[in-house]
């Protein structure tokens, strides 16, 4: 699989954005320690998180399209 320069920087730039929007959701408004309790293990909730990043981040990679 190539990759495509236009791909990359939607891709960059969603995943800024995304980023920023769950640090803010999670440290401001939920408190990482309350979602810490809820999982009840640090690695599963890193691991999640970083899910919740990526995924979507890939997912707008595959669906840009190419000129």
């Amino acid at each position: 699989m190539k990759l495509k320069k236009r791909k990359i920087k939607y891709s960059a730039i969603f995943f800024i954005c995304w980023f920023a929007i769950s640090y803010i959701l999670i440290d401001v408004v939920l408190k990482f320690q309350t979602l810490l309790d809820y999982f009840g293990s640090f690695a599963l909730l890193e691991t999640s998180l970083w899910l919740w990043v990526l995924v979507p981040t890939l997912a707008v990679y595959m669906l840009t399209k190419d000129e």
